[in-house]
């Protein structure tokens, strides 16, 4: 490849992921709208339904560290799951500069509307379960590669 082939728009590997990354936002965003849930919170409730108790919480600092997110983006998603009554932040008795998210009973029974949505997204694919298994885990191989660098 010549010097100007790497600089064409369709050689470049960011702007397929970017391409990708609008083109799923657009699939998920009317199944989540049922949901009352941006794509960005629908992350942030993946994470707290992985396992599915009122009783269990997460520090927003830990949240944002599983999803990749500041406290900046974090803690207005967060406001607005609280309104929703999806969530409790909650400040630490041990360390108040510490706030835990808690799903709340609500918050929990929406994992039961929400159980559909991969099998959706799934189907949008157009993929085999083993297509989509492999490209998870190219996916995976370069975050990490890319993590280390």
């Amino acid at each position: 490849m010549n010097n100007d082939e790497h600089l064409k728009l369709e050689n470049q590997l960011c702007f397929r992921l970017y391409s990708l990354t609008k083109l799923m936002n657009r699939h998920y965003s009317p199944v989540l709208k049922n949901l009352g849930l941006t794509y960005s919170q629908y992350i942030v409730m993946l994470v707290l339904w992985e396992n599915n108790n009122t009783a269990v919480s997460i520090s927003v600092k830990h949240l944002g560290e599983k999803l990749d997110l500041d406290s900046g983006t974090l803690s207005p998603l967060l406001k607005r799951l609280e309104k929703q009554a999806l969530v409790s932040r909650i400040r630490s008795s041990d360390d108040e500069r510490i706030v835990i998210i808690k799903l709340t009973d609500s918050g929990c029974q929406l994992k039961s509307q929400a159980q559909d949505i991969p099998e959706k997204m799934f189907s949008v694919t157009g993929m085999s379960v083993s297509e989509l298994h492999g490209l998870n885990v190219q996916l995976d191989s370069l975050l990490a590669k890319m993590n280390t660098n």
